[in-house]
């Protein structure tokens, strides 16, 4: 039976899929976003204007509209969520709040990590404030407030946005024959799920009432090294072996404090997950875009995109000096 799903977001490197999916079995779609992104909406979606972080706004677009889903992605602190269960209480069947994978332990007591692993990231704000909207949700929940569900997607991808911590700028420089710099010493698994392999988990739980109350982890099965990672995009990119240069996430942090909380605080961990409980009930969801054919998706997207191969000179010159220390 057809959906009506509000997206709170919609046209981002997580959404977009989802959304085209969503459209595509179907269901009634309605995104609302700042219509800023320049992104084309399927046919028959339909686009609201409003902004989350100006909550009239939002109050605005949806006045005296309810859903069967409202999916949240564009929420990273408690006011967000609390505006949402004050303006969707009595108005949404499921609601479902994209949190992230970032929040589960760091370092991991274990791997592979479930549902059942704690959510403790001392390294990142970011991991932190989704950790306390996903306790502000299962108040809600256990309350009567609020019927939801959490995902927690890990690193997630589209064509157009690199994995590596220097974007094009690390491609600029294996092309230039010049070192890359990759954390730590290379060998660490790590998770990348394209997005429109989550799409086919994220909009197989809508409209599920076995989700409701329930987290999921969303992560495909693709989990290269890092190496591998940046050996496939130089070969991608007609760089059969780039030269690769390791060094130690503590120290880049150091030199490069923007890098600092998302590589300490997640990508310097080994990352691999059990989706037990989300195939249980999305049989459907797997992998078909692993990362060796990712990377050459990406390559060709950037080809066919000169104006986003832009380099960043500041980040340019830091990678030149930490290649220097190596």
């Amino acid at each position: 039976m057809p959906l009506d799903i509000l997206f709170l977001g919609g046209t981002g490197v997580i959404s977009t899929a989802s959304v085209r999916l969503a459209a595509r079995r179907g269901h009634r779609v309605t995104v609302l976003n700042r219509g800023r992104s320049g992104k084309e909406l399927p046919d028959g979606v339909e686009s609201l204007v409003g902004d989350v972080s100006d909550p009239a706004s939002v109050d605005a677009a949806v006045a005296g509209r309810s859903f069967d889903v409202v999916a949240q992605f564009r929420a990273f602190t408690t006011d967000t969520v609390q505006g949402d269960i004050d303006r969707f209480r009595g108005r949404v069947g499921q609601y479902v709040f994209i949190s992230s994978a970032s929040a589960y332990q760091k370092p991991p007591a274990s791997i592979p990590v479930t549902e059942s692993t704690p959510l403790k990231n001392p390294f990142w704000q970011y991991s932190r404030d989704k950790i306390a909207c996903e306790d502000l949700l299962v108040a809600a929940d256990r309350d009567g407030d609020l019927p939801m569900t959490i995902v927690r997607p890990s690193h997630t991808y589209d064509d157009s946005l690199l994995p590596t911590m220097g974007g094009w700028t690390d491609i600029a420089r294996m092309c230039a024959g010049k070192p890359v710099v990759v954390h730590g010493d290379g060998t660490t698994p790590w998770t990348l799920t394209h997005s429109d392999d989550f799409a086919v988990g994220f909009v197989g739980l809508l409209g599920r009432p076995e989700a409701l109350g329930n987290a999921y982890t969303i992560t495909g099965e693709s989990a290269p090294t890092w190496n591998q990672v940046y050996t496939w995009l130089g070969r991608a990119a007609g760089v059969d072996e780039p030269q690769l240069v390791h060094v130690a996430s503590d120290r880049i942090a150091r030199e490069v404090p923007e890098l600092g909380p998302g590589l300490v605080g997640d990508k310097a961990h080994a990352m691999l997950f059990d989706t037990t409980k989300l195939r249980r009930l999305v049989p459907e969801f797997t992998t078909t875009v692993p990362y060796a054919e990712g990377a050459r998706r990406q390559l060709a997207w950037y080809d066919a995109h000169p104006e986003a191969q832009v380099v960043d000179e500041q980040l340019d010159a830091a990678f030149d000096r930490l290649a220097a220390l190596a």
